[in-house]
């Protein structure tokens, strides 16, 4: 990318005041350029193909499309352009989801301003910028896959096992049924090769699967 050019940004968000606020702060910014915005993936998708665009800031809870498969369908076609997400979604599953359908990087909206023009300057520059939080949330969970059999709902509820937790507490704290609780339990045991409670907390502490 040419240095004395302005990076050129595009914002995709379906709430007007957000998009209409971060448009102006990068586009009242010396050395940005902010041209296109867009309330949903689908407008994005039939102009951004065609326009001259460096970054794309990307929500996921989108109307229509979501902001992830947005992504997995530009990316191949703008191979150039780095997308990064901008949301308030802080799930595992759906953080790494969004970084396998091609995004370079991950925030939260509640980013500052300032922080937020460093990273579309950082990811310009070959860098992955995330928040601090979902940076500790990628790394924790690359520790627990490398040794872990369970899935991050099955960590989540084995985690919460060892608080002590009952399933009916569980289901109300997760916002799933008593009876989906006992499912991930059920598939907890087999995978740990355990028959009870303690034996699943025990293993889970023994193996640092938590």
């Amino acid at each position: 990318m040419n240095e004395n050019l302005p990076i050129q940004v595009a914002i995709v968000e379906d709430e007007d005041e957000i998009r209409q606020t971060l448009a102006l702060i990068i586009d009242g910014t010396n050395g940005f350029s902010c041209k296109h915005t867009f309330s949903d993936c689908e407008s994005a998708l039939k102009i951004l193909p065609e326009a001259f665009v460096n970054v794309v800031l990307m929500d996921i809870n989108l109307p229509g499309m979501s902001g992830i498969e947005g992504v997995k369908q530009l990316k191949p076609v703008l191979p150039e352009v780095d997308f990064m997400m901008l949301t308030i979604n802080k799930e595992d599953e759906v953080i790494f989801d969004a970084i396998s359908a091609g995004a370079s990087g991950y925030l939260v909206k509640d980013t500052p301003p300032a922080d937020l023009l460093r990273a579309i300057t950082e990811v310009t520059q070959g860098g992955a910028p995330m928040s601090t939080y979902i940076a500790r949330r990628v790394v924790q969970s690359f520790h627990r896959t490398a040794a872990s059999p369970l899935t991050e709902r099955e960590t989540e509820i084995l985690r919460l096992l060892c608080d002590g937790l009952n399933y009916k507490t569980i289901a109300g704290q997760l916002f799933i049924s008593a009876n989906t609780v006992r499912v991930h339990i059920k598939n907890i045991y087999e995978k740990l090769h355990v028959s009870s409670r303690a034996q699943a907390v025990s293993t889970a502490i023994n193996k640092k699967l938590i």
